[in-house]
């Protein structure tokens, strides 16, 4: 049986398509870079994501954060210990705090302020008038400023200390706060006329002008700053070290010992970055002295705008892109990783040696999209890959073979590649006649062949074979390709052997299924040649269809081995080479030398000889001599002699007898 020779599809095909695969994938990843790159920064510019992004800003602020400035503010708490001392609850006379600010000032104060609005004259008198000749331009009193939105307007209210007390020089300074959207405060007040700007400004200090959008250094959690109690700087001299309040900036307020926690909040006590940690909330005082301290030392941190921060996104997209341009694997995350930390330290580092906030969550959500979207996509690429790999290869590899292959698509070459393939083709003997004795019964011939090439298909798959293809009653195989197998010769004639006695195992059920029907049953023979060489194995067909073939001079070659076996009467012949490759684990018997059709040359064939010893091998190769030299006759007594050593070659010995009679 001549053996098909489709045309081989170029390598060009393949190289073809594996440009268009990657162009496409180049496409795909620009559409992607593209789509997070404008996701990310339209998600950036909603109120949420910026109170994520102050999240984050809490987080890195508080590491490596400058340590307290020497010259900072001392706080003078209106706490529970002064509550007790003075024996009042709050509010406290205004003559007390006459008091406090001539003792402050005999102590060395260098500028008071007084975070209490005075915008109600007290019930007594006698008590504004005592703070107002307390007061002075070394003085600043809290003023309040506030929006107050109705569904007619919104009302500006501004509240600030009695005329009384302004008169004599005190200075007003707002001291209102704005708070993020989540309750924290994060940012310097913008007023150019601050509680902190004012307290700097009469405090002899350069303070910045306060910035659009600046977010506060912290310094640590409440008490931070170095506090004292009220009653205690009523008289300083019995209560505290000498030189305490000299040359300082003092700032009273509410301070209360047991700092408010989160959860029970508080009375002028807010959430600050230390917050996330602490848990606890900062006294008004003790906020606008780091304020203070942020705008005197320039301290403050800016926060970029969208200038910078759409840039730094789509820039992380871009690099993200590049990042995966080639492929995407396990590796993929680490890489993603390692670029999130860069990205990360990028904004700290610009954070702590330029004093501007880039959020590192817009360019690493930005990046990490990027990666693991196109690793996604890769991820489908191949597994729709591998499934067209596991139906194309289904029907013809053993289940292993498809998975190893369907994991490592490198060790198939589309497209046609030289390799040394053991080739096996297996054909019913006699089908015609089979053909026609059924006839009138197509299905049942149908389900005869299908039993049949059923069981031999396995014996090839089992063995790591490849099924070419089926023609009619003949079966194709090799090895060898798509995967490498170093025993391609022994496992081919291993699964020959296999289909040898699965042949066997279906006759006796065919006998079983005519004897129980009550007709004569029916006989199947096959025959198998097996050649090994060198052929082109690949993709072949059209440009519309195609399969995975081989060709070649062997594939030739064992087709016309199998058509031969049935001119000696034996079952199984094998090429040369494959005979010398599966002498190392059969023995292997020398049949003949031949000149098939279409070839020149003379080729010698073999075949197992099953349960020979190395006597009854030398014996027949002896026969094999004098059978080329012409000396061997018909009544010559080595007939019966290897007849009785090798039976498997019975038919053989029994046909070159006939021959030489005839």
């Amino acid at each position: 049986m001549n053996a098909p020779a489709p045309a081989l599809v170029p390598q060009r095909f393949s190289a073809a398509i594996d440009r268009i695969r990657r162009s496409t994938r180049r496409m795909k990843l620009a559409v992607l870079t593209s789509f997070v790159a404008a996701l990310v920064s339209l998600v950036s510019l909603t109120g949420s994501w910026s109170l994520v992004d102050l999240r984050a800003y809490d987080y890195l602020s508080i590491i490596g954060r400058p340590t307290l400035p020497e010259d900072g503010p001392i706080i003078v708490a209106i706490d529970e210990p002064s509550m007790a001392e003075i024996g009042s609850q709050w509010p406290w006379p205004r003559a007390l705090h006459a008091r406090l600010i001539e003792s402050l000032r005999r102590a060395g104060a260098r500028a008071i302020a007084l975070d209490v609005i005075f915008a109600e004259p007290a019930a007594a008198p006698e008590n504004d008038t005592a703070l107002a000749e307390a007061l002075g331009p070394d003085v600043v009193l809290a003023g309040d400023q506030s929006v107050i939105e109705t569904p007619q307007a919104d009302q500006f209210v501004r509240t600030e200390p009695l005329p009384l007390f302004t008169d004599k020089g005190a200075k007003i300074g707002i001291a209102s706060v704005n708070l993020s959207g989540d309750g924290t405060l994060r940012q310097i007040p913008p007023y150019t006329d601050g509680f902190a700007v004012t307290l700097a400004t009469v405090a002899g200090a350069d303070p910045a002008p306060p910035p659009r959008r600046a977010l506060i250094q912290t310094f640590g959690p409440a008490r931070t700053y170095p506090t004292v109690s009220y009653y205690q700087a009523l008289d300083p001299e019995n209560f505290l070290p000498p030189g305490t309040f000299r040359d300082r900036v003092v700032i009273v307020g509410l301070s209360l010992q047991n700092a408010p926690t989160l959860a029970e909040g508080g009375v002028d006590a807010f959430a600050i970055s230390d917050t996330v940690f602490s848990r606890g909330l900062v006294a008004g005082a003790e906020i606008q002295a780091t304020i203070y301290d942020n705008l005197v030392h320039r301290l403050f941190i800016k926060r970029s705008g969208t200038t910078i921060a759409i840039p730094a996104i789509i820039l992380a997209t871009l690099a993200a892109a590049l990042a995966v341009s080639r492929s995407t694997s396990w590796r993929t995350l680490g890489y993603g990783a390692i670029a999130i930390t860069l990205i990360f330290l990028a904004s700290y580092g610009l954070m702590r040696l330029g004093h501007v906030f880039v959020s590192p969550l817009g360019p690493g959500l930005a990046f990490f999209g990027v990666a693991v979207g196109q690793a996604g996509l890769d991820y489908a690429e191949e597994r729709k890959r591998r499934r067209a790999i596991t139906r194309a290869f289904s029907q013809y590899l053993s289940p292993a073979l498809v998975e190893r292959l369907a994991q490592d698509p490198s060790q198939l070459k589309l497209g046609g590649e030289r390799r040394t393939l053991s080739i096996l083709f297996c054909d019913v003997r006699g089908f015609t006649t089979i053909s026609e004795d059924m006839k009138n019964d197509p299905e049942g011939l149908t389900t005869l062949i299908n039993r049949l090439l059923t069981p031999l298909s396995e014996a090839v798959l089992n063995r790591g074979g490849t099924i070419d293809k089926y023609i009619g009653d003949c079966l194709m195989a090799f090895w060898n390709a798509p995967l490498d197998d170093p025993d391609h010769a022994v496992h081919a004639v291993q699964a020959a052997r296999d289909m040898l006695v699965a042949l066997g195992d279906l006759n006796a059920e065919l006998e079983a299924d005519a004897r129980a029907a009550g007709r004569p049953p029916k006989t199947l023979r096959i025959g198998i040649g097996i050649n090994t060489g060198e052929c082109i194995v690949g993709n072949m067909g059209s440009a519309r269809r195609f399969d995975y073939s081989a060709l070649g001079d062997a594939v030739n070659l064992a087709s016309r081995l199998e058509g031969a076996s049935k001119d000696y009467g034996i079952s199984l012949l094998l090429g040369e080479r494959t005979a010398k490759l599966a002498a190392v684990k059969f023995p292997i018997a020398e049949i003949d030398r031949i000149t098939v059709k279409g070839r020149s040359e003379v080729s010698p064939v073999f075949t197992v000889a099953d349960g020979a010893n190395e006597v009854a091998l030398e014996r027949h190769r002896h026969f094999i001599e004098a059978k080329y030299r012409g000396s061997v006759a018909a009544d010559d007594p080595l007939f019966e002699q290897l007849k009785t050593e090798l039976p498997s070659l019975e038919r053989y010995y029994e046909r070159e007898r006939e021959r030489l009679l005839h």
